[in-house]
């Protein structure tokens, strides 16, 4: 299967107006979504939009009602003119755990044949609001290394300006995958990087026990992650931007990687 469980070490470092730093290791999911069905019947704890030790609910993304995430993308790639004829969907993200999971950043990729033509960064912050980039280009889609950026069009902490842009550097290759975010004010002084780096193991029931073993809180280990670097920015002095809640999921198009 082109599925896989991604192991990887996330670090956050923040650079303005103070250094602060958290590092932790988790297990994602990297799954082809022709091949939920599979997994679903291979694998007695997985299950695909029901409960189970491990699942995988479509509402977690995309448009998060009952269309499909195969949908959402389609209907995006349509309507920035992103042309495909043998359509393959792949997303980087978190499995639910025992019911619950919290995706502040899930990765699709899009590929046609045997190229990469669009990535899209769906974006979460603890309201449960959500925002997606969307880049399109033409890559080779069993070993690339990929460069682009955009404004910042979503609130994601408290604690940074919405008046700054993104760098994004996404590679991978059979063994590895690295996505880093770098967050950058007006004045071009790098705020923020956030990194997710790993490599990719066979996806089997076992693994996937022996991470829940690691991680029995997993979900609810991300989301206490962030409040408390929350808390400690704040205890540092951070600045607080207050902001109004946004009632819609929205997505941008961002041009080429």
């Amino acid at each position: 299967m082109k599925s896989k469980i991604f192991l990887s070490t996330i670090i956050h470092k923040r650079f303005m107006p103070f250094k602060h730093r958290f590092k932790y290791v988790v297990p994602s999911l990297f799954i082809n979504l022709d091949e939920l069905e599979i997994i679903k019947k291979k694998f007695i704890f997985f299950s695909i939009n029901s409960f189970n030790v491990f699942s995988f609910n479509e509402k977690d993304h995309g448009y998060r009602d009952k269309k499909s995430l195969e949908v959402f993308v389609k209907d995006y790639l349509k309507k920035y003119n992103i042309k495909f004829k043998n359509l393959n969907i792949m997303i980087l993200c978190f499995p639910r755990i025992i019911g619950y999971v919290f995706n502040p950043l899930s990765v699709i990729y899009c590929y046609d044949n045997n190229n990469l033509i669009s990535i899209f960064y769906e974006v979460k912050n603890t309201s449960n609001e959500q925002h997606t980039y969307v880049f399109k280009g033409k890559a080779n889609s069993k070993k690339f290394e990929l460069n682009h950026n955009c404004d910042k069009k979503f609130y994601v902490s408290p604690f940074i300006s919405m008046k700054s842009y993104y760098k994004f550097n996404n590679s991978m290759d059979d063994n590895n995958l690295n996505v880093i975010i770098d967050l950058y004010d007006q004045s071009n002084y790098k705020i923020l990087s956030a990194m997710q780096y790993g490599k990719f193991k066979q996806i089997n029931s076992l693994g996937m026990l022996k991470f829940l073993g690691l991680n029995p809180l997993f979900g609810f280990k991300v989301i206490f992650a962030i409040l408390f670097e929350a808390f400690a920015i704040l205890i540092k002095g951070g600045k607080y931007y207050s902001r109004k809640k946004k009632l819609n999921d929205s997505i941008s198009f961002e041009g080429d990687f």
